[in-house]
């Protein structure tokens, strides 16, 4: 009987590991020879992402994965993963997120209900942060570094070069980031045929950056007007300069507030107790 037992589970573990594998057969492979590599941990769960989103994620609405591949575009991942892939990815950290307090339920002898469904929600909404921090940082490191590239543009300008000379001379000298790669996105659109401002106007588009939009407006009218293009933009390399000193001031006048609640919080409740022990220690042994 025992041995019927195990040969039934054996038999059973065998038919679904076959039926795993065809499973995942099924599913495209997945060309990256064009695309950013993947983290050490996308990499580890990359292949449960392509099965979710090859069976689950292409169900999903088309408005719905437009908004996600925007949202993508925005944070620099449009060439790390597609919304499928994206949807898929939050499917799994909901999981991942359960198991976590699923383990720790058992652990403490306490699972409940609402805990669960709080770590779900929790876990299917955390990559829409990390998504969210992280075009928060790619459009903080354009703004950042926009004056430089002005720079490189307005004396390129001055100099004698073309437009497309001037971005070539910035993208080669400028540092490294995602403005130099959206410079680059407009050097190819415009080798490719593209006019000079709609090459702009699709990188505004890409990264929808307040500053971008104004250099791009400048560019546009200064193209309709048959302005000097270095004025321009040196106008606008230095109106940048003095917004990037204006947002540094402005951190530096913050500082002092957000340092409030860590002192009345943490430092301050130390200090008393640092100072107030040996006083009452004294008064208990003096009693």
């Amino acid at each position: 009987m025992v041995n019927l037992i195990v040969t039934i589970y054996t038999l059973a573990v065998i038919a679904l590991i076959v039926s795993c594998t065809r499973i995942y057969r099924k599913v495209p492979q997945d060309s990256r020879e064009f695309m950013d590599p993947l983290t050490p941990g996308l990499k580890m769960i990359w292949p449960i992402v392509r099965l979710l989103a090859y069976y689950v994620s292409e169900k999903l609405s088309v408005d719905y994965l437009e908004r996600v591949s925007k949202k993508l575009q925005l944070s620099g991942l449009s060439y790390m993963m597609n919304a499928e892939q994206y949807f898929a990815i939050r499917i799994i950290s909901t999981f991942f997120a359960l198991g976590l307090m699923l383990v720790a339920g058992l652990m403490l002898d306490a699972v409940q209900l609402n805990y669960l469904l709080i770590a779900a929600v929790l876990g299917f909404y955390l990559p829409v942060l990390t998504l969210n921090d992280l075009r928060k940082k790619r459009q903080g490191l354009i703004v950042k570094v926009l004056p430089v590239y002005l720079d490189y543009l307005t004396m390129s300008i001055e100099a004698g070069l073309n437009m497309s000379g001037a971005l070539m001379q910035a993208v080669e000298r400028g540092p490294n980031g995602p403005m130099k790669i959206e410079l680059e996105k407009v050097i190819r659109d415009m080798r490719a045929g593209m006019s000079r401002a709609q090459a702009f106007r699709n990188m505004a588009d890409r990264v929808q950056i307040t500053e971008i939009n104004s250099l791009v407006s400048s560019l546009a009218q200064a193209e309709k007007t048959g302005a000097s293009l270095g004025q321009t933009l040196r106008i606008q390399s230095d109106q940048r300069r003095v917004e990037r000193f204006q947002r540094a001031e402005k951190k530096a006048l913050e500082a002092p507030v957000k340092l409030v609640f860590p002192l009345i919080a943490f430092i301050f409740p130390v200090t008393f107790l640092i100072l107030a022990f040996p006083i009452v220690m004294k008064f208990m042994y003096e009693l």
